[in-house]
């Protein structure tokens, strides 16, 4: 399987908003995530990407399928939520490019398509003129009942690109997990680099 990758500016994203949905719904409710997404809240929160100056959209295609995609926006222009987990830092969100979703299909992965995403991602905010990225991965206890234990973290993939956590940058943002009756509050830990 050889992927082609797409990065998508402006109006031209609204045609993967549908495909980027379904991937979040479907990527996001394995490990650590377990999200029970809803498409039509996908598809409001993507939407946003059309509008937003200096956003884009790493897409990655199977032949026609898309299979995987990566997102990113400045963080000021992010939700609130991860803008504010910065207040106290000596990091100025402004000078900040936030590396927001990256999610590909099982079959898919072990092709290097995390650093195909990163690489882009991280081109694109030096272009718009950003000193830093930074993306934020959700913090799940260790003992947490649904943790598979095959579950092997990212950790070494992130600092192998150079990021390394924020001490004291965490957001918290809300979502039903699989199985719950309503939605909890989740940390997520922000990690950053220097471009």
């Amino acid at each position: 399987m050889s992927l082609r990758y797409e990065t998508l500016t402006g109006a031209a994203i609204g045609a993967v908003i549908d495909g980027l949905a379904r991937l979040r719904i479907t990527v996001f409710r394995d490990w650590p995530y377990l999200y029970d997404g809803d498409l039509d809240y996908e598809r409001d929160y993507l939407s946003g990407y059309q509008t937003t100056p200096s956003a884009l959209v790493v897409a990655a295609y199977d032949g026609a399928e898309l299979v995987g995609a990566s997102t990113g926006l400045p963080l000021l222009q992010a939700d609130a939520e991860f803008a504010g987990a910065f207040a106290g830092t000596e990091h100025d969100p402004a000078r900040i490019f936030y590396c927001a979703e990256s999610v590909l299909l099982p079959a898919c992965r072990g092709q290097g398509a995390g650093h195909r995403f990163f690489d882009l991602r991280e081109a694109h905010a030096r272009a718009q003129g950003y000193k830093q990225t930074a993306f934020c991965s959700v913090m799940r206890p260790a003992d947490h009942p649904a943790r598979p234990a095959s579950y092997r973290p990212l950790d070494a993939f992130w600092r192998g690109r150079g990021y390394a956590p924020v001490a004291g940058a965490i957001a918290t943002f809300h979502w039903r997990d699989l199985g719950d009756a309503a939605e909890s509050e989740k940390p997520l830990q922000f990690w950053m680099r220097d471009l």
